[in-house]
């Protein structure tokens, strides 16, 4: 039974009020910033396009309703386990407080692998559109720097050359390592500034797209079957799980809990205000991408400006390579953010080494951590290619959701009289349908994805049992020491 122990839920809420390791400067409004800086990023630049083309059509904009249904239905769930046990682990501390270490155990594993494999992503997008950028004004980069390690690039003249690694996805890792190092209160503010951009740049390109709509381009609305997960009914669920990417970032606002100022009344906001912001204009947009360009041609790496050219607005195409281009920054931000903060967490309470836990004197952030989580993401991001690295993230993700909506169940019949800040509504509906919809959508996932997940988890299996089973500060009858004054 010692696998199934559990942290006590009042001992967690003293320790993460009463913690000063970390800055408490975040408010509402960066909460929501950081999870709109999270979610909005590669699902709207380049997964519309895919999904519409290949999968769902113009039903493409289901696709993204029935995704946001099953992120919405998690996301009651993360906002009572946030307000209610503030703690920077996020669904790490979640399942601690209700299924016991072990599963503690399995979720922050694979939410390491969820945030790092997302960062890595992300960090090669922005270099694709980096380049893209800066070769329409003139500047070409050396094409061996470009593309992953042993990549063939064709030059203009034709000439084959192999890369040796990507040297603007490092590059851009480095900065946000960098800024997270720094604090989180500057991080907030870049964020806050490129969250701005990238808004913008959406904004106007609804403004300006939606007169362009042909309705005749939405007829089929749900093309007819043509195989399993192309078109039908099948091809809008197998969109679903696709673009289900493109909502992962909510639960990371639940990493901020401990540098949040008020966490009881401003978790909820941050992580529903983000996720309700980011549905409505994922709808939008897709809905106009395929309204105003056949879905048959979005098929493309940038299926926006397409459409931005399409509806006569060329001048547009640079300024969505620039909104793409901060909107997958902030992405990188919040994916390398999270990933520390679960290190941070899990070393705090016994399961990791404690150099992990260790925070900087004077910039009171998980120092050691982040520059070890920026050094890997880089290595990875420089040698592998967008395929490679982007299998694994939705469904690591979809994993951590289906174990926190059991958990705020059994959490609600263990502990019914908790005072809760933020209560999920409808607990009983709401808690199994999003076990159900979250274990549905991995159910898509390719046999090699669930192959790759599992060798994941036998690596994470054999370091707990051979190390994290006998160090955990539960097992010895301790707390982590979340009570000693600031440096």
């Amino acid at each position: 039974m010692s696998l199934f122990r559990r942290k006590n839920i009042r001992d967690m809420q003293a320790e993460a009020l009463g913690s000063q390791h970390l800055r408490r400067a975040l408010g509402p409004v960066n909460l929501v910033m950081l999870g709109i800086g999270a979610i909005i990023g590669t699902g709207i630049f380049v997964l519309t396009g895919t999904v519409a083309a290949v999968n769902a059509g113009p039903a493409v904009v289901l696709s993204f309703v029935l995704a946001g249904i099953a992120a919405v239905f998690a996301a009651f769930c993360y906002s009572e386990f946030a307000s209610l046990v503030p703690m920077s682990g996020s669904a790490y501390a979640y399942g601690y407080a209700t299924l016991g270490e072990f599963f503690a155990w399995i979720i922050g594993w694979d939410l390491i692998l969820e945030y790092a494999v997302g960062a890595v992503t992300v960090a090669i997008g922005w270099s694709g559109y980096v380049v893209s950028f800066l070769k329409d004004i003139g500047v070409n980069l050396p094409p061996q720097l470009i593309a992953a390690t042993g990549t063939t690039v064709t030059l203009a003249n034709g000439q084959v050359v192999t890369a040796w690694f990507n040297l603007p996805a490092v590059f851009i890792v480095a900065v946000i390592t960098t800024l997270l190092v720094v604090g989180i209160k500057e991080s907030a503010g870049f964020n806050n500034f490129i969250v701005i951009i990238k808004l913008a740049v959406i904004l106007i390109f609804i403004g300006g797209a939606i007169w362009a709509i042909n309705p005749s381009n939405w007829t089929p609305f749900i093309p007819e079957y043509e195989s399993p997960r192309h078109f039908g009914w099948s091809g809008v669920l197998a969109g679903a799980q696709i673009v289900f990417f493109a909502y992962i970032g909510f639960d990371a606002v639940s990493t901020a809990a401990q540098e949040a100022r008020n966490p009881q009344r401003d978790m909820p906001i941050g992580i529903i205000g983000s996720l309700l912001v980011c549905t409505v204009l994922y709808i939008l947009v897709s809905g106009i991408a395929t309204g105003v360009v056949h879905y048959k041609d979005l098929n493309v790496a940038d299926p926006i400006a397409l459409v931005a050219d399409r509806a006569n607005l060329g001048w547009m195409a640079d300024l969505i390579k620039v909104g793409a281009i901060a909107g997958l920054s902030s992405v990188i931000l919040v994916m390398l953010y999270g990933q520390s903060r679960v290190f941070w967490a899990m070393s705090n309470d016994g399961l990791l080494p404690p150099f992990v836990n260790k925070v900087h004197p004077r910039f009171r952030t998980p120092w050691l951590t982040s520059i070890f989580t920026g050094l890997g993401v880089a290595f990875f991001a420089g040698v592998l290619t967008v395929r490679e690295a982007s299998e694994l993230c939705s469904i690591g993700t979809l994993l951590a959701f289906v174990i926190v909506s059991v958990g705020i169940v059994v959490l609600r019949i263990r502990e019914p009289h908790l005072p809760r800040a933020f209560k999920c509504p409808a607990v009983w509906f709401v808690g199994p349908m999003g076990a159900l919809t979250a274990g549905t959508l991995m159910a898509f996932a390719s046999a090699t994805t669930w192959k790759r997940l599992i060798i994941w988890l036998i690596i994470g299996l054999i370091i707990y049992f051979s190390y994290s089973r006998h160090r955990s500060k539960l097992a010895h009858g301790q707390q982590p020491n979340g009570s000693m004054p600031p440096p």
